[in-house]
């Protein structure tokens, strides 16, 4: 912010100010939007996977699933149809994926590089390595193989334009169908996707390498389309008015809404330098910074809100409080402060640590690399 900005700061303890009208943040309606991300670890392989489309091999035994997939919205949906699932390994210079997706009809049609990928049924990752959910990348593929690979300066909903001439460098995937493909005649068990992506590919001035420990944002969808099949072919079941019926939106971690472009809801994807374990191993902690940054997320929305109504962003915390029923984990502490003015804001959220985060009006989430 420059110092023509009007800066109002409010500070404020969740837990120790409750006349501030912030002890209780007001999450009432979004509730969706605050349940735990989903976690994965997934491990080295000195000796990575072939990628051929065989998931079975050596390699992937000792990895560990994910759990099956889930409806978008969440589990107040009904549970998708099918079942899909992923297995994760990387080493020094990428990341390998496994995806199994359970299909009796297996069938695919779009051929051409960056085509439309999901007006077929498909399967789809998207990669925020630094957690700021800016600078992302989003790869698809269907049952015959053609990839559509894009990056985001930012969400859809902040302005975001989508690169899609960008290429990801080095990408290799492939698919095996367990049945036939597009043929209607039979019934077919699945089909599954193998792919690795060179951490090179990931980058935004430098290359993205985790190490041990590390973690990022991930998420992986399958849309469905409902179809029928006539004359020997498959037709996507249409409503009333002839149109094709909203695909189905299945997903590893549940975003609370249909939109895959809110990358705080994709779940964490922890590295470790260990080689996959024979039996099933804890699941990792998260750091408590990325439990106070549901405080600055909580904050982003009641903006978004407030502009809405009043077109302008609230210069105040106490201009966003409202009654609440519903209260964010109170795991810590922090303290929180706003600048505003009428167009743009930035929140700030210090930790016991002292560590402190931001969030602007853009959603861009960033750490200041100084403590207070």
């Amino acid at each position: 912010m420059t110092n023509n900005f009007l800066k109002i700061l409010i500070t404020c303890l969740f837990l120790g100010l409750a006349e501030s009208g912030w002890a209780q943040a007001n999450i009432s309606g979004k509730e969706a939007l605050f349940t735990e991300p989903q976690r994965y670890t997934t491990y080295f392989a000195p000796n990575p996977p072939v990628v051929d489309g065989n998931i079975t091999e050596a390699a992937w035994q000792a990895a560990p699933w994910t759990d099956y997939f889930t409806d978008i919205e969440g589990d107040q949906n009904p549970r998708p149809t099918y079942k899909t699932r992923v297995k994760i390994l990387w080493n020094d210079t990428c990341l390998f994926l496994a995806a199994e997706l359970e299909e009796p009809q297996v069938w695919a049609t779009l051929k051409k590089h960056d085509a439309i990928i999901y007006q077929d049924n498909d399967f789809e990752i998207f990669i925020d390595p630094d957690n700021d959910t800016h600078h992302y990348f989003e790869i698809e593929v269907n049952a015959l193989n053609t990839l559509f690979d894009l990056y985001l300066d930012k969400p859809y909903r902040n302005g975001g334009l989508a690169l899609i001439p960008w290429r990801a460098e080095g990408l290799q995937s492939a698919v095996q169908v367990q049945g036939t493909l597009n043929q209607p005649q039979d019934i077919d068990k699945s089909w599954t996707v193998e792919m690795v992506i060179p951490f090179r590919t990931m980058k935004t001035g430098k290359i993205t390498t985790p190490s041990d420990k590390d973690f990022w944002r991930i998420n992986f969808s399958r849309v469905h389309w409902d179809t029928s099949i006539k004359n020997g072919l498959y037709e996507k079941i249409t409503d009333s008015q002839g149109k094709p019926k909203p695909e189905h939106n299945w997903v590893w971690s549940p975003q609370g809404l249909i939109n895959m472009h809110f990358p705080e809801r994709w779940g964490y994807l922890f590295f470790s330098r260990q080689p996959a374990p024979k039996e099933p191993a804890a699941v990792f902690t998260l750091p408590t910074a990325e439990k106070q940054k549901k405080y600055l997320w909580n904050i982003y929305y009641l903006q978004k809100e407030y502009y809405q109504k009043h077109r302008q962003y609230a210069r105040t915390l106490l201009d966003l409080a409202a009654p609440a029923n519903k209260l964010l984990p109170p795991e810590t502490s922090p303290e929180i402060k706003l600048e505003a003015t009428t167009h743009q804001f930035m929140a700030y959220c210090t930790g016991p640590d002292n560590l402190t985060y931001t969030i602007n009006q853009d959603g861009h989430l960033q750490k200041l690399n100084f403590k207070k």
